[in-house]
């Protein structure tokens, strides 16, 4: 099983992903989406240096070095400020069965980040996975239906789900698949977890700032006094970036990133059966058929 050490991760990864998107999903709904996201990196921060405190003695990385610390707080920012704000909102316009299908295109745009950053090289089969993976996004997100407009009577082409919410949960897999790349660059084979607490260290950092610009700290206190949303903001914070960060920053490095990306995808399929019973959420053969497609082109993508 020792050989497999990094799939595992990845395997646990996605589902601690599922629950995490799940729990803040519906705590979005109900205090909205930014104050979310700072309330979850703080909490996530006191458990991941409570964590390194007894597993490593310290209770921040600062034997970590400047040069890594860059990489890791970069990755911070690409992936927990900008990545995470938009998938997070995306959540809360198109709900978060559909936000993390759209997350399916993560592993792609995680090897061209890596061309473009490790030099990595992609072949044809990467290529068809991206075309197979687009596909099946395709699948739930696009219905035909009859316009009046049209004096032909033909149907045309529209989007299923809002536009900008897709293009959020997009933006989401940009950050992700980038994140990724330059944590795996910044990390190297140190402390997984003392990792995570400097990404998100950064994240909060960049959140607190966004926060004075747009002075919404009210929205922070009115969330903290939310007592049903923050049952559901805590328990995405261990599944989320305690659990679910460090564990994929441990995916890659006893893995190659392509490999964990794949598992990790698997999110799509993953949280369809709890959408159905906790959230009452219908869904379509179609959707089902969508998820599958598209999970499978990234798998492929992969081989």
């Amino acid at each position: 099983m020792g050989n497999y050490f990094g799939e595992i991760a990845a395997l646990l990864t996605a589902v601690f992903w599922t629950v995490t998107s799940m729990s803040f999903e519906s705590a979005g709904k109900k205090v909205g989406s930014l104050a979310v996201n700072l309330i979850r990196l703080v909490i996530a921060f006191f458990l991941l240096g409570i964590f390194t405190w007894f597993s490593r003695g310290s209770f921040f990385p600062t034997d970590a070095g400047w040069e890594r610390i860059g990489w890791l707080a970069l990755s911070g920012l690409v992936g927990f400020v900008i990545g995470d704000l938009l998938l997070f909102q995306a959540y809360v316009v198109i709900g978060a069965r559909i936000s993390m299908l759209i997350m399916a295109l993560s592993p792609p745009v995680t090897a061209l980040a890596g061309w473009l950053i490790l030099d990595e090289v992609l072949s044809p089969m990467n290529w068809l996975g991206m075309i197979i993976t687009l596909a099946g996004i395709s699948i739930v997100v696009l219905k035909r239906e009859s316009s009046p407009e049209n004096e032909n009577g033909r149907k045309k082409i529209k989007s299923a789900y809002s536009i900008p919410g897709i293009l959020l949960a997009f933006g989401g897999a940009v950050g992700q698949g980038v994140g990724l790349v330059l944590s795996k660059k910044g990390m190297g084979d140190y402390d997984a977890f003392a990792s995570s607490q400097i990404r998100v260290s950064t994240g909060i950092i960049g959140f607190a700032i966004l926060f004075l610009f747009m002075k919404r700290y009210g929205r922070v206190w009115a969330a903290l006094k939310n007592r049903s949303a923050m049952k559901r903001i805590s328990l995405g914070s261990l599944f989320g970036p305690f659990l679910g960060v460090s564990f994929s920053l441990l995916a890659v490095q006893h893995t190659q990133a392509g490999i964990a990306a794949t598992i990790m995808s698997i999110v799509p399929v993953l949280i369809i059966p709890p959408a159905i019973l906790l959230f009452k959420e219908k869904v379509n053969w179609k959707e089902i058929a969508g998820a599958m497609v598209a999970v499978g082109g990234v798998a492929i993508f992969f081989l």
